[in-house]
């Protein structure tokens, strides 16, 4: 299985690179695994992870991009809640490259 250290310790992820335990997720690993996608964390990017990360707390799956939208959208206002600010933010995929940095398991419907 593949995997990566950080400060010691040994992530496991699946072939796709996402982690394969969420709660060894924190904001070092997210940095991690942003730097492996050619994304720089800014104030903006965090606040969608958070965001991914509250949805999957209470739903306890990886939204697709269009409920992502969305969702994104009633929570945190219509200018952020459509895909060309997403994808802005995460040119490899909203939901697909968010999820990833967040710790998340990839969304039903990525491929």
């Amino acid at each position: 299985m593949p995997s990566f250290e950080l400060n010691g310790h040994v992530y496991e992820t699946d072939e796709d690179g996402y982690l394969v335990d969420i709660a060894k997720w924190d904001k070092t690993v997210a940095q991690h695994l942003a730097g492996t996608e050619a994304v720089e964390m800014t104030d903006a990017h965090w606040e969608v992870i958070d965001f991914l990360r509250e949805y999957y707390e209470e739903y306890k799956i990886a939204p697709m991009i269009r409920i992502l939208t969305k969702a994104i959208g009633k929570k945190l206002g219509k200018e952020k809640g459509n895909t060309k600010y997403l994808y802005d933010l995460y040119p490899g995929g909203p939901a697909k490259q968010a999820c990833k940095i967040a710790g998340l398991p990839k969304p039903t419907g990525c491929v």
